[in-house]
């Protein structure tokens, strides 16, 4: 082994520097330091902030916006991230798998509580289930991936249509038979509406034997890069361990969860100009 690239320990190559090409590290400097400033910043204080020369700023800032990595405003000359860099961005985002970024988040949530984990998304106005993970406490439930559940009367259904346009909400319920699943399924319109609007104020779902008999569930939506809500993820059990006390001790692990998928795809990663643009 080459001796200038030293051991590997929990950072990596602990002699990396050794190998790091320094015009394009300070390149990237320069692009961390721009994207802090959305309306632009000024050469000379961008030599400043980077400690680096004026006129070695000015040559990256010259080769970055050729690329199309920087943007030069013609009114102010104040500099900011191009779009070049969004393009990168959303290949990288496009390239997202949706159950292989929720595996870890999923496997531990279903470590800590014990009880059954579910992936689902909405298609065709109904949620289906795209991954489970049980735990050594499971009981046995009627779901499978694959498996199309009611989203009326399921926690994860509920908790995706909070996040859609009212409008959009109110067209899947209409355009989908509302079954009596349980004697506690919710299945007039306008208390279902009145019920959504809530979970959106909590930011969580429950289902309180709704959907089966003895089993409850509480759900947190996904969203994707663009904040839009593209699944969900749920923590099931029988209704003997899923008590009310136990139901929101899970609420802060369950949304900590969703929010730990929502990243890896992600979610806030782009701001309110850059999602009018895509």
């Amino acid at each position: 082994m080459d001796k200038r690239m030293g051991t590997f320990g929990e950072g990596g190559f602990s002699k990396m520097e050794d190998y790091t090409v320094k015009s394009v590290d300070k390149a990237c400097h320069l692009l961390e330091v721009v994207s802090r400033y959305p309306q632009g910043i000024a050469i000379t204080e961008l030599a400043t902030q980077v400690d680096m020369y004026k006129s070695t700023v000015h040559r990256l800032l010259t080769t970055l916006l050729r690329r199309g990595y920087i943007e030069q405003d013609e009114r102010t000359g104040k500099y900011k991230l191009g779009y070049a860099l969004l393009d990168l961005g959303m290949k990288l985002l496009s390239s997202i798998d949706l159950r292989a970024e929720a595996a870890v988040p999923l496997r531990e949530l279903a470590d800590f509580s014990n009880e059954i984990v579910h992936l689902a998304l909405l298609e065709r106005g109904e949620i289906v289930y795209i991954d489970k993970v049980e735990s050594d406490n499971t009981t046995r439930m009627h779901s499978r991936i694959g498996k199309r559940v009611p989203v009326h009367s399921t926690s994860l259904g509920k908790v995706i249509l909070a996040y859609l346009p009212v409008s959009e909400a109110r067209e899947i319920l209409n355009q989908n038979e509302r079954i009596q699943m349980t004697d506690h399924t919710i299945v007039q319109e306008d208390e279902l509406l009145a019920e959504i609007e809530r979970v959106k104020e909590r930011g969580y779902a429950f289902d309180l034997e709704e959907n089966e008999i003895g089993v409850c569930c509480i759900a947190a939506p996904i969203f994707d890069h663009a904040n839009n809500v593209v699944a969900a993820c749920s923590v099931s059990g029988p209704s003997s361990r899923m008590t009310t006390e136990r139901l929101h001790a899970m609420i802060p692990v369950v949304i900590a969860s969703a929010k730990r998928i929502s990243n890896r795809l992600g979610h806030g990663v782009l701001t309110e100009e850059m999602r009018t643009r895509v």
